[in-house]
């Protein structure tokens, strides 16, 4: 369930992408668990392209869940094997 994002949560967002930045790998876990909240496709994109595979993951859980089928294509294409198959479930439905 995505909710409506705070007025903090973009400063949310560039603090923990600092702490990040410096190697914190809570901060990455407390940034992804943020994005999935507030259904932000595209901070989890972001952490997913950097090599982050929790990211990954959530992004696949929540592009299944708002339905976006380009992005599980997207991911498909980068060779993601769970993307996949969650895009081949869903197109045979």
């Amino acid at each position: 369930m995505t909710t409506e994002p705070t007025p903090s949560y973009p400063s949310d967002v560039a603090a923990l992408r600092e702490r990040v930045d410096r190697g914190d790998p809570d901060a990455a876990d407390e940034l992804i668990e943020l994005a999935t909240e507030y259904g932000d496709l595209e901070e989890l994109r972001r952490l997913a392209d950097a090599g982050n595979s929790t990211a990954t993951d959530q992004l696949i859980e929540l592009a299944v869940e708002q339905g976006d089928l380009t992005e599980l294509r997207r991911l498909a294409d980068q060779g993601n094997t769970t993307a996949a198959e969650v895009l081949g479930e869903l197109v045979d439905e």
